[in-house]
């Protein structure tokens, strides 16, 4: 089960709407809650099953502006090691155990993201590439944005039954946006 589901609002803490908060938990939190609750139980049972929540770099690090959506992903992330504390033990290394992770992206090129990247370039009259560089600048140290691609392949391997001692991790895919 991949968690992908999101929404972010940004804006000051004193500015945030109680609905704008309670929505952003909603999708961000509490509906992967309810998905987890319904399906680890019967990944157990058959000694298989993943569960990987792609959360944010949002939920290792804080940042302005952003109080619902970090606190939302720092919760999945925290949620995701008790899930996998929780269910550790369910199956054997011959069927692959249950795992839960979390993948903690940092800028990812989405349509959001281009948005901001446009504007960003016609702000500088540079180059789209520059304008990357620019506004991941001062966050990912490689100042290249995450290929949806990239968060496919890391998936992708977390599926593999090789896999089932990768477990409780918070995977940053994040340009080095954490080493700082």
């Amino acid at each position: 089960m991949v968690n992908n589901a999101g929404i972010g609002q940004t804006g000051p803490l004193a500015d945030l709407p109680r609905a704008t908060w309670d929505e952003v938990l909603a999708i961000n939190l509490s509906a992967p809650f309810a998905l987890m609750q319904g399906l680890l139980p019967g990944m157990a049972e058959r000694g298989y099953g993943r569960v990987i929540n792609i959360a944010s770099i949002h939920g290792l690090v804080g940042n302005p502006g952003k109080a619902a959506y970090a606190t939302a992903k720092h919760g999945l992330v925290g949620l995701s090691r008790v899930a996998a504390m929780e269910y550790a033990e369910g199956g054997s290394r011959a069927s692959g155990g249950v795992t839960v992770n979390a993948i903690c992206p940092g800028w990812v090129d989405t349509p959001l993201v281009q948005g901001m990247v446009a504007a960003r370039q016609e702000a500088l009259g540079g180059t789209r590439e520059e304008a990357i560089a620019d506004l991941l600048g001062t966050k990912q140290p490689t100042r290249r944005g995450i290929d949806p691609e990239e968060i496919g392949a890391m998936a992708l391997w977390l599926t593999d039954p090789l896999s089932h001692n990768v477990t409780g991790a918070a995977l940053p895919l994040d340009g080095g946006w954490t080493t700082h």
